[in-house]
């Protein structure tokens, strides 16, 4: 894809999130990158949703040096590359404060699976990181956002589970693209909505079984899926 066609994708991708109701004023942001040239294209800092258009995307190498662009690129910048460095299978990354998302990172509290439509698309809990030390607030805090969502990652997928939350900020996802970033911020507030009422409903519920849980995923994701149409080409 020309560095054209990735500045669009992230600009509909952010316009998405505004859309579907994930993000209040300038809040959120959506990356992507092009893996050959090197480049990611982010939203800009702090300008309004409304009015903007793909050359204001900021397009950036892989060490936050800006490349083409007159606006500062997203202050979250710093977490997407951290991102983009350690998950090389990933295309873009979604950032939003979207209401029961960041409800349970706020309580520190990972997403159970409670049913199959957790299970469609998160292999697991939506996990989330432990609280920032004060040194790693004070300095590169972007940065040491990243850090702490890859180290959940130690020993877990990121293709399998594609979302985490930050404790006392927010959700960060990734997919494809851009596009599928932005698909998978949806799905995890969708998600999200779901587990608080299930625990409103009953203190008491439980995740459903690891063999359902992985059916559901498996069938939709991997080498065996069978969901959906088969491509006749």
């Amino acid at each position: 894809m020309s560095l054209t066609g990735l500045r669009q994708q992230v600009l509909e991708a952010n316009l998405e999130l505004v859309r579907r109701g994930l993000v209040l004023f300038t809040f959120g942001n959506v990356s992507g990158i092009s893996r050959s040239e090197g480049l990611v294209a982010i939203k800009p800092s702090g300008v309004a949703y409304e009015g903007m258009t793909a050359v204001n995307m900021v397009i950036t190498d892989l060490e936050g040096r800006v490349v083409e662009g007159e606006l500062r690129p997203s202050s979250d910048l710093p977490t997407h590359l951290e991102l983009y460095n350690r998950f090389p299978t990933i295309g873009g990354v979604a950032h939003t404060h979207s209401e029961f998302a960041t409800a349970w990172a706020q309580a520190q509290l990972a997403i159970p699976c409670f049913g199959t439509t957790h299970a469609d698309y998160f292999h697991g809990s939506v996990p989330v990181t432990a609280c920032l030390a004060p040194d790693e607030i004070a300095s590169n805090y972007e940065r040491n956002t990243g850090i702490a969502i890859c180290r959940l990652f130690d020993h877990l997928n990121p293709d399998d589970v594609p979302a985490a939350l930050v404790a006392g900020h927010g959700p960060f996802c990734w997919g494809s693209s851009a596009t599928g970033a932005a698909h998978i911020a949806l799905i995890l507030e969708a998600v999200a909505r779901m587990a608080y009422y299930t625990v409103g409903i009953s203190a008491h519920a439980a995740p459903i079984s690891r063999e359902l849980h992985s059916k559901h995923f498996l069938r939709k994701h991997g080498t065996n899926a069978y969901y959906g149409q088969v491509s006749r080409k």
